[in-house]
């Protein structure tokens, strides 16, 4: 294919920035984490969850099983477990 020189400053452009683009995403998939769960509900409770955020609306429903753990870790006694920063047990 022949070009004359402003096709080729065009085709130079476009390539540095497909490399700048490539880069940049390189970049951020180094930087992803894995986004575990905080807790893992068995299938059958994670479909009533959405039945019910279908239902009930998406705001009621979390604030309804917040209220719940909530209330069920306040039974258990956690002082003097410290966190990281990723939130797990140092």
């Amino acid at each position: 294919m022949k070009a004359n020189k402003e096709d080729l400053n065009k085709y130079s452009e476009a390539i540095d920035r497909i490399s700048e683009g490539n880069e940049a995403m390189i970049e951020l998939f180094n930087e992803l984490e894995s986004d575990d769960p905080i807790i893992a509900f068995d299938q059958e409770v994670a479909t009533n969850i959405e039945r019910a955020k279908k239902k009930y609306g998406k705001d009621m429903v979390n604030a309804k099983i917040n209220t719940v753990v909530r209330e069920m870790l306040s039974w258990l006694d956690l002082e003097g477990v410290e966190l990281n920063e990723e939130g797990t047990e140092e």
